[in-house]
């Protein structure tokens, strides 16, 4: 192979083949993430922060009242800002516009219906979603590499028996990527949910949201490099 001097080459009597192994496998998701996006808005800054505290709590109880459904629940984000008026003299406050960003991550997918539809009926509360993925140390990981390992082999085995020649030895195995197609905590591919209260909250319990888990795809490749038997032309 050009430009591969640092790699020795074959010789007649141990011929070398180099391939690439592939795979490309989907899964189940594991968990699921949602946004939770709580606002608040008065001509008064403490009433604002007053209300903004108020549906910050009733989110987290909520979202806290689910147990172990709910693998992870984090804060990403507060903020508290004047608008101003657009006409007159001076800085004149208009309202004050509260707002807090809340991520939670969950396994059982049956209770992130329910839950989303719950935090979609609270007022002023908008949520987004779901972003499915697998866990970093999931074993699909592992899995898709094995699945390349054998692909390359295989791969060389046929290369190899078109010339009358068999595998030998193992030279060399790379690996040049194995990754989830949709990485760990990025929300690339959201499952369409989108949706927002803007008055009080209900009495009644809305229906839960019916939600198909998003397959994953986890794909891995790898360079491998054998000794071969001398072909027999």
């Amino acid at each position: 192979m050009t430009g591969d001097a640092a790699v020795p080459y074959g010789t007649p009597d141990a011929p070398r083949v180099a391939v690439r192994g592939e795979a490309r496998l989907e899964f189940d998701p594991e968990i699921a993430r949602i946004g939770v996006q709580v606002s608040a808005r008065g001509k008064d800054r403490r009433a604002a922060l007053e209300d903004l505290t108020r549906r910050n709590n009733a989110v987290l109880e909520l979202v806290k009242s689910y147990g172990d459904a709910v693998e992870k629940l984090s804060t990403g984000a507060f903020s508290i800002s004047p608008e101003l008026t657009q006409h007159g003299r001076g800085e004149k406050v208009r309202a004050y516009h509260g707002g807090v960003y809340i991520t939670a991550t969950l396994t059982d997918f049956t209770a992130l219906g329910e839950l989303t539809t719950r935090l979609a009926d609270l007022e002023l509360t908008q949520v987004s979603g779901p972003w499915w993925s697998l866990r970093p140390d999931s074993p699909a990981h592992g899995e898709a590499r094995r699945e390349a390992v054998r692909d390359a082999v295989q791969r060389a085995r046929e290369y190899a028996a078109a010339l009358g020649s068999r595998l030998s030895a193992l030279v060399e195995l790379a690996d040049i990527g194995a990754e989830n197609a949709v990485p760990y905590g990025m929300p690339a591919a959201p499952g369409g949910m989108r949706t927002r209260g803007f008055g009080a909250a209900q009495t009644e319990m809305a229906p839960a949201l019916d939600l198909e888990p998003q397959r994953q795809t986890v794909s891995a490749q790898v360079n491998a490099r054998f000794t071969m038997t001398p072909p027999e032309f």
